[in-house]
């Protein structure tokens, strides 16, 4: 029988990059462009349910121990197991997680986690600092144009929200209750971080790249932009970065038994992070601080045997 990285390696190769890239450059029109972005959309649905479908569902021994809910340890000796999730407990789940957020400060008044949240904290400020100096570039170039086509906001987003979907439905209509417990995890993780981003967004108002015009200046960003009431209009952090990286996390962790998923997720995570950048969506510092965000939330939250 064909295991899931069989099925999965069998499934990639019989699409080329052609097909998947496949969008046409912005000197054949806009509406060759926008038949392009369709396409580029609908054949990653399709390629998700078709990987989802394909699979068979993980046989007891393939859970790894102390993941899944559904497996319960034999001795002491084991690790606990990460908590039940499904459509009923998934309103207690997320007030929770919500609640161990926000009073996560506690813990580092505590002592607690205080390296890591200063790691952090140091590598983002240093990087709004340079955000005057590299932001420019990205600001006046062109080489990007058939890139930020086929990862435009909207692509992107859609994106992310594809494969838990995909493993949620097609794991219902299968029967395996792994995959549909790996789907509710990873929008769990998805709506935790959507609540801090917003919040984030509404406190820093900070303008966006494509805000300022492409001669700057590109400092002074914070506390400027006439922010709506979801955040929208704001930069800092990365809705983006944390939403992939949030559910980047859920499946790397999930199905970590198989070495290639955490490459492949992080990968389409990074590059998707990457794109926020180049569409001027968003300054290098705020894809940082959002993918840490996505990974600290899913990782020390979601995740966070109980």
């Amino acid at each position: 029988m064909w295991g899931f990285s069989q099925c999965i390696q069998m499934k990639l190769s019989e699409l080329t990059v052609g097909q998947l890239f496949s969008v046409p450059l912005p000197n054949f029109g806009v509406a060759a462009t926008k038949r392009g972005v369709r396409r580029c959309f609908l054949v990653s649905l399709f390629t998700c349910i078709e990987i989802a479908s394909a699979c068979p569902a993980l046989p007891a021994q393939d859970v790894p121990r102390g993941v899944a809910a559904d497996a319960t340890p034999q001795d002491s000796t084991q690790p606990l197991a990460e908590r039940d999730v499904s459509l009923r407990t998934l309103p207690r789940n997320f007030l929770q997680d919500q609640t161990d957020i926000w009073l996560f400060p506690l813990q580092i008044a505590k002592g607690r986690e205080w390296l890591p949240t200063l790691a952090v904290t140091g590598i983002t400020a240093g990087l709004i600092v340079a955000d005057p100096y590299d932001t420019p570039y990205f600001r006046r170039t062109n080489d990007f144009e058939g890139f930020n086509d086929a990862f435009s906001g909207p692509i992107t987003a859609g994106e992310i929200a594809i494969v838990p979907v995909a493993f949620l439905v097609v794991g219902h209509f299968r029967h395996d209750s792994y995959a549909e417990k790996t789907a509710l995890l990873a929008g769990e993780a998805y709506a935790d971080s959507a609540v801090v981003d917003i919040a984030m967004k509404v406190a820093t108002r900070r303008l966006r790249p494509s805000d300022i015009p492409p001669s700057g200046p590109f400092s002074g960003t914070f506390f400027s932009s006439r922010v709506s009431p979801g955040g929208i209009n704001s930069s800092f952090p990365s809705s983006h970065a944390s939403a992939a990286f949030a559910v980047a996390t859920v499946f790397s962790h999930r199905y970590r038994q198989h070495r290639w998923v955490p490459f492949l997720a992080y990968g389409v995570a990074s590059v998707i992070s990457f794109s926020r950048v180049t569409n001027q969506a968003h300054f290098s510092s705020d894809v940082f601080i959002g993918a840490a965000l996505g990974f600290t939330i899913a990782e020390f939250a979601v995740l966070r045997q109980r």
